[in-house]
């Protein structure tokens, strides 16, 4: 059994590795092909570090590096090496492909080669950021990171109960809106939201809506072993109660846990893992407050 076990956990882990790494071509694909050619921007960190590149011509793969990595060195402690080791592959793999990818489409005199042929900006626009949305939800359902600001709103997570997506939002919008008084470009701050707009949408309909929270009721008799690892391994905690099982009465223990929707997969092979036996409930959570989730607003 416990080789059957490992067996399926390499597996897994495989299938996980193919999926970010799959993920994070996409996505460095998008902006290599489309959006930088193109002088195309969007929010987070890759926006900034791409506007950055318009400006100076250093690479956008090693700005990417550097930034990334001197966050990762920031949260080691906070975070654990866990999360800086699996961030850090992906930081690795991003620039990578980036730099890969922008040498292909440059051409002998340093401009970036526009596959789909001068004035296409719209089309260029719309392929980037769904190239984009795909990657980036791929690598979200597989449990990764791009780092950026994921890393940032973990570290702030770990010890402030505020929702940093709103923050991260707000942060985009100010990335693209700085298009203008650097470039005096409208067309760049309106393509950064279109490209921001379309982005979310592909990766909320790839994964089901990223910020979507799901309660499991869980009944087993390993409850211990279930809550100590929801506890050890994630941001969340778990409430347990006595139950009977009212045809054998038999005693069993009923443990509620609230995450957030790209966890689910996490806990579901979790709980496989602890108890195969334990019979499991998964249902959309809406409106989900308190530490770890949102703010209790009047």
């Amino acid at each position: 059994m416990k080789l059957e076990q490992k067996k399926g956990h390499i597996w897994e882990f495989l299938l996980d590795f193919l999926a970010v790494n799959l993920g994070i071509a996409i996505y460095a694909l998008g902006w290599a092909v489309f959006l930088l050619p193109y002088h195309i921007t969007t929010g987070g960190l890759t926006g900034v570090f791409a506007i950055v590149y318009y400006l100076t011509k250093f690479p956008m793969s090693a700005a990417l590096f550097i930034a990334n990595g001197i966050l990762l060195l920031i949260s080691l402690k906070p975070l654990g090496w866990k999360f800086v080791a699996g961030t850090a592959y992906a930081v690795f793999a991003l620039s990578s492909f980036l730099e890969i990818g922008q040498q292909v489409m440059t051409n002998p005199d340093g401009s970036l080669i526009q596959v789909l042929g001068p004035g296409q900006d719209s089309m260029a626009c719309v392929l980037g950021a769904i190239l984009n949305g795909i990657g980036v939800g791929m690598v979200f359902l597989a449990g990764g990171s791009t780092g950026g600001w994921d890393i940032i709103a973990a570290l702030v997570n770990k010890h402030h109960n505020i929702s940093f997506g709103r923050i991260l939002l707000y942060l985009d919008f100010l990335v693209i809106a700085s298009c203008w008084p650097i470039f005096h470009d409208w067309r760049m701050v309106v393509f950064g939201y279109v490209t921001l707009a379309v982005y979310t949408y592909v990766i909320d309909m790839l994964i089901n809506s990223s910020r979507q929270d799901v309660q499991f009721i869980i009944f087993t008799r390993k409850h211990r072993e279930i809550c100590d690892r929801i506890i050890t391994e994630t941001a969340h905690s778990a409430t347990v109660l006595d139950g009977e099982g009212y045809y054998t009465h038999g005693n069993v223990k009923v443990v509620f846990v609230i995450v957030h929707k790209r966890e689910s997969l996490t806990l579901l092979r979790m709980i496989r893992e602890i108890d195969p036996a334990a019979f499991v409930s998964q249902s959309r959570a809406e409106g989900v407050y308190g530490n770890g989730f949102n703010i209790i607003k009047p």
